[in-house]
């Protein structure tokens, strides 16, 4: 080593600080924005370390509650396909045999949930809802994991684990923040289409039966000939859609903070089956350089003026679990789950998931996981895995030899099964790089998605984003309306004024404001007073 500067110029790699980001061996991040793509649309690579170990570790920050989606019900029921795609036979588009016949049931089982919250959080508080459904198919499981709004506030699966942190608890207080929650996204401006939606009364839904549900991903469908299509699912609630106010459902939670989980198992107790139709958009594979957005990108919606929603079938929910912790608690979903005629698009996001979901679940419940009933197929299988904590059969298929555990033999192990559609071989090509998406505009539709909501939609919004921005510091605040004009002009002014109207009458009130820097959670108002007043108007009791 030596102290010459020329040299140490010459030798130098990445400049690092005492504040640089780095990951557990030590290395300097110098890109924490992106995974490792071919081209900047995908598919990604999988010796992305810094990403894996990045998103290996999140997955098990927390025993045993999953990190995300804890809250939640679930319920039993069945698929029914129409046998079309829209007017078309399902087998132009997909050879996935639960789609082929008018008619065919699948069963499934569903798992609703809130997103950040702890296991035994409200059930009105603001936050994505989840939607997994479990398709156990004569070819095995499908799972299509998704939520009730359609977008999602990342584009990009490094960014997961920065924004869960963000919009969970502080490390310190361990009290959810909104100057948090905002500070994140102020600085992700990919992120504002889906606060728009998250801070309307979409953020709240009235319970599980009235919400719509989304795959979110862009996935494919493939047919008998190994053609492949993009594809979107969407769930639309046959019992209508609902929202709430932020004061209807702080008058919810005052009485029942189990509202939704109730409404569920009641409305199928009473034989009230809740119904969805399932919805597919549809566009042809390739990156669609005439679009003002990238079909990968999940923050973006697709129009459906040009990609119309197209049936594909029902779903019913005809049956409440015999054992919450059994079935609810233990279900397991995973992005990467699909049957032959579904595949993955280069979504970058959905990439991510999938090495993320299964891997929290093998965590999380165990590494045999998949051998629970309520995740086992409901079909043969055979395998040649061992061990394994909590291990409890072998699955192996009639006849073969015990003692051969691998593949390829010749005496009586397991053999390939022969594919019978033309496999799917899509074109691969480009410099891996890391780098975001390039049609990345973050506000276009964000301003379209304002301008649709009605008037009562629009108040709620402004007044659900004055009251928590307005503890934020001056500098998230201006990024936020900057994002809001940009997105809509009439947006932008009204949360300019209400923020502007807001501080005058903290001044006035000696309210809450941003340089006072008391945790609260999204959608809170007053809470150091409330504090102040629970001290004040609580009872004093003698100890006994």
């Amino acid at each position: 080593m030596t102290n010459d500067p020329s040299n140490e110029e010459k030798y130098q790699t990445n400049i690092e600080n005492d504040d640089t980001l780095t990951n557990r061996q030590g290395h300097p991040i110098t890109n924490n924005q992106n995974i490792r793509t071919v081209g900047n649309r995908g598919p990604a690579t999988l010796e992305n370390y810094d990403f894996i170990e990045k998103i290996s570790h999140f997955d098990r920050e927390k025993v045993p509650e999953r990190i995300v989606h804890a809250r939640g019900a679930g319920a039993h029921g069945y698929f029914e396909a129409y046998g079309t795609i829209g007017d078309e036979p399902a087998s132009k588009y997909t050879r996935a045999k639960l789609f082929q016949e008018k008619g065919k049931k699948t069963p499934v089982f569903v798992r609703f949930s809130t997103v950040v919250h702890g296991v035994h959080s409200p059930e009105t508080v603001r936050d994505p809802r989840g939607f997994a459904v479990k398709f156990y198919t004569e070819d095995g499981n499908w799972d299509l994991v998704g939520n009730n709004l359609k977008i999602f506030f990342i584009r990009d699966a490094m960014k997961f684990p920065d924004m869960i942190h963000a919009f969970r608890p502080d490390p310190v207080t361990n009290i959810q923040d909104a100057r948090r929650f905002f500070d994140f996204c102020a600085n992700s401006p990919e992120s504002f289409h889906m606060v728009t939606l998250v801070y309307s009364p979409w953020g709240i839904p009235a319970n599980y039966r009235m919400m719509q549900g989304s795959g979110v991903n862009t996935y494919k469908m493939v047919n008998n000939e190994g053609k492949a299509v993009l594809v979107k699912y969407h769930w639309e609630p046959k019992q209508g859609i609902k929202n709430l106010t932020i004061k209807e459902a702080e008058e919810i939670q005052a009485k029942n903070f189990n509202h939704a989980t109730q409404d569920l198992y009641e409305a199928i107790e009473n034989g009230d089956y809740p119904e969805w139709e399932l919805f597919v958009q549809i566009m042809e594979d390739g990156p669609h350089p005439e679009l003002d957005f990238d079909p990968l990108d999940d923050t973006k919606l697709w129009p459906n003026d040009k990609f119309p929603w197209l049936p594909v079938g029902r779903m019913v929910l005809n049956k409440n679990p015999e054992n919450y912790h059994n079935e609810v608690e233990q279900v397991a979903f995973g992005t990467g789950v699909l049957v032959d005629g579904l595949d993955f698009s280069d979504d970058k996001m959905l990439q991510g998931r999938t090495f993320s979901y299964s891997d929290t679940q093998r965590y999380r419940v165990g590494a045999n996981y998949l051998q629970l009933p309520i995740n086992a197929a409901k079909k043969r299988v055979a395998t040649n895995q061992e061990g394994g904590q909590l291990r409890y059969y072998n699955d192996k298929a009639p006849g073969q030899n015990l003692h051969v555990n691998y593949e390829p033999s010749s005496m009586g192990g397991l053999k390939e099964a022969e594919q019978v559609g033309k496999e799917y071989t899509p074109m691969i090509q480009g410099e891996l790089v890391r780098e975001s998406i390039d049609r990345n505009d973050n506000t276009k539709q964000a301003g379209e998605t304002y301008r649709n909501f009605e008037q009562w939609e629009k108040d709620e919004l402004i007044n659900n984003l004055v009251n928590d921005l307005s503890i934020c510091p001056q500098d998230i605040q201006d990024k936020m309306i900057a994002l809001a004009e940009q997105a809509d002009e009439e947006y932008g002014r009204r949360l300019r004024d209400g923020l502007s109207e807001k501080k005058k009458e903290a001044s006035n009130n000696k309210e809450e404001f941003a340089e006072d820097f008391n945790p609260r959670p999204l959608g809170a108002k007053d809470s150091k007073k409330i504090i102040d007043d629970v001290i004040k108007k609580a009872r004093n009791s003698k100890p006994y």
